[in-house]
Formats: structure tokens, sequence, C-alpha cells
């Protein structure tokens, strides 16, 4: 709909606002993202009309619709025009589009458009005539995004930070591998104080747990914990080559609750995760896992698809 565009090209990363507590916590991590990547932000807001009433064929007849529509893309245009300036003032290059359409629409659209490289929501937003940021609407931008989404809780406000310590859930299938390779882009800016987590959760199926402690299932998750650490110790040592430091954690229990627990022990920045994985005796980042980690999570969760 309009795009305000001052910068020259660099990578982009979408931010998507509604003007709420919980979209500037996304502004101001996206902005520590672009400072470290080089990148320029382009804010990106949704406008929501309701229907207009049948317009009349009286001689300069202005449909209340018409007025309604007009003002309140004004006033976004404003707020879109003051966050930028915000932003300037801290040294970011931005940009600004005023969409009209559904929030996911708008933004989903846009991050196609400019061909961007992250896209950043928050989990919760203002409801009402141009709501954003709902937690569906998050969810719908997770689920229809080519590029990774970085998903802000309204917890996260005012903890922005360089992101120096990122946590990868891993069940050493492609899609997590992915996210490892999403995180090594992310730490390749810094010249020292980069970390990289590598974390595996395993725990017994349901189909066994049901059916009340079982002799062999101690071996199991014994020999299941024992081939987690050989493999991530192999994925560490090849990472390791590469001049990063890494550690990794091999855990039983549900892997949403054991990546939220060992983000906040290793004082994680953000988690990157894979947004489907393996299932099975050793699953893990299937969609309802990475849900949870989304909303309970200590930290920014940036999940990063399959490709289509």
């Amino acid at each position: 709909m309009e795009t305000e565009t001052r910068t020259s090209p660099r990578p982009v990363i979408i931010v998507g606002t509604d003007f709420s507590a919980t979209a500037a916590a996304a502004v101001d991590w996206a902005a520590e993202l672009a400072r470290q990547q080089g990148a320029r932000i382009e804010l990106v807001h949704a406008v929501t009309m309701p229907l207009s009433p049948t317009p009349s064929s009286a001689p300069g007849f202005v449909s209340p619709g018409d007025q309604l529509s007009a003002e309140i893309q004004q006033g976004a245009r404003d707020r879109l025009g003051e966050a930028a300036e915000a932003l300037r003032q801290r040294g970011i290059a931005v940009d600004t589009h005023l969409g009209l359409g559904t929030p996911a629409q708008v933004i989903l659209e846009r991050a196609e458009a400019t061909a961007a490289e992250l896209v950043t929501v928050g989990t919760r937003g203002l409801s009402g005539l141009s709501h954003l940021l709902l937690g569906s609407t998050a969810q719908r931008v997770i689920q229809g995004s080519t590029c990774p989404v970085l998903s802000v809780h309204p917890g996260d406000l005012d903890r922005h930070r360089p992101i120096r310590t990122i946590l990868v859930p891993t069940d050493f299938s492609d899609e997590a591998e992915r996210a490892v390779h999403t995180a090594l882009q992310l730490l390749a800016p810094l010249e020292q104080e980069a970390r990289l987590t590598l974390v595996h959760a395993f725990n017994l199926p349901i189909e066994y747990t049901a059916y009340g402690p079982i002799p062999t299932s101690i071996h199991f998750l014994r020999d299941t914990g024992l081939e987690a650490e050989r493999r991530l110790q192999e994925k560490a040592e090849v990472l390791e080559r590469e001049g990063l430091t890494v550690d990794w954690v091999a855990k039983e229990g549900d892997p949403a609750a054991v990546i939220a627990a060992v983000a906040e022990e290793r004082g994680a920045d953000l988690i990157a995760l894979g947004t489907h994985g393996r299932s099975g005796l050793m699953h893990l980042l299937l969609g309802s896992t990475a849900e949870r980690v989304v909303q309970h999570a200590p930290c920014p969760v940036m999940t990063v698809r399959r490709p289509k």
C-alpha cells in the first residue's frame, strides 16, 4: 500500500508493529540484530477496516467509512514515522510500510517482496480495529514465512542485548541442522564471546509410560542418553574446529520444558528452533513442541522452517 524507502539495499529485517509494548520489545530486539548484522529494518503496520456502508448517489456524498479509513491510515502513518525516527536516532537504517489487510497477510507479503532475511513479531499485541500480533497472528506468520521468524514475548521488553549466546535444540535432523546454520550466521559477525549451546531432550514414548514402570525403560533411557551425548560431542567438535565456542546438554524430559530450563540456566540470548523434526523414540521439535517453546521460553525464539 505505502512504503517509505530512504536507504540503500541491505539485508532486510521485517518487524510487525501495532505500537503496543510487546511490539516495542520486538522492535528493540530487531534493532540489536540489525546492528549486529548490518541490516536495515522495515517497520510494517497493517490496517484492517470494517466493511463500508452502501455509498449514496447524492452529489458530494462522502462515505463515513472512507473518512474513517483516511483518519486511521493517517494516524498509523504518523505512528510509523515516529517509530522510524526513534530508530534512526539510534543509528539504525529503517524504512516503513503501511498495508491494508490482515496483519499476517501484510507481514508475509512484505517479507516476500523484500526478500527479507528475518521477520520479527511479538507474541501478543493490541486487539480492536487495527489489531496485530495476537497469538494467532504470530502463529500464522511462523507457519507461513519462508524465512526465519523471531518471536518476542511481553517479558522480553527492556531486556534486549547483543546476541552472543544462542541455544539450538537438536534431534540431529535436517531441520535442526538448518537451525544450527542460522545460528552460526547470526554469531559470525562477533569476533569473541560468541557461544552456541546444543541441547537434546529424550524421553520414553507415551505408549510405554502409560503401562507403568517397565524394567527395560531404565536401559533404554541410559542407552539413549549415551548415544545423544556421543552425537552432541561429535557435532560440537566439528563446530569448534571452525573457531566457535560450543557446549552441549543431553537431558531426559519433556522437550519444551528441557529447552526452556537449559536456556534459563545457560543465560541464552536467543533460541534457534527447527519447526519440524523426527517422531518416535527420540522425537523433538514437532509443531506442538515448537509452539510451547515459543510461548514459554525465557528469551526470544527464532523458528526456522523447512523449505516448501
